[in-house]
């Protein structure tokens, strides 16, 4: 094997991992087609529910593209976004309630 061989076979393997790597940051994305697979739905079903704002979709030219977040609604009946704020909003129900009932004593006592 050449040297310039070698340094060909080392650049396509860095290459490699390098690509590998990034891909596993990037986000997910499906196809109506692989979301009806998934949840064992018939195309037209999923196409309807994108169509009723159920499942969040990006249509780019001329298909759609579904992030895997999006799928979140089928586990929680929210999406993710929505249901990791709803979360925070528990966590913090106590300091809410807390803090409302001191400011209404003070306005009772005016």
């Amino acid at each position: 094997m050449t040297v310039w061989e070698l340094g060909v076979d080392m650049y396509c393997h860095v290459w490699y991992n390098l690509s590998m790597i990034s891909n596993q940051f990037l986000p997910k994305a499906y196809t109506p087609e692989q979301v009806a697979i998934m949840l064992q739905l018939s195309k037209n079903t999923i196409y309807q529910l994108i169509s009723r704002g159920e499942i969040v979709a990006k249509k780019i030219g001329k298909v759609y593209r579904i992030p895997a977040s999006s799928l979140s609604f089928i586990f929680t009946g929210l999406d993710e976004d929505i249901y990791k704020a709803q979360q925070e909003d528990l966590k913090n129900i106590a300091k809410i309630e807390k803090e409302l009932s001191g400011i209404r004593a003070k306005m009772w006592q005016k």
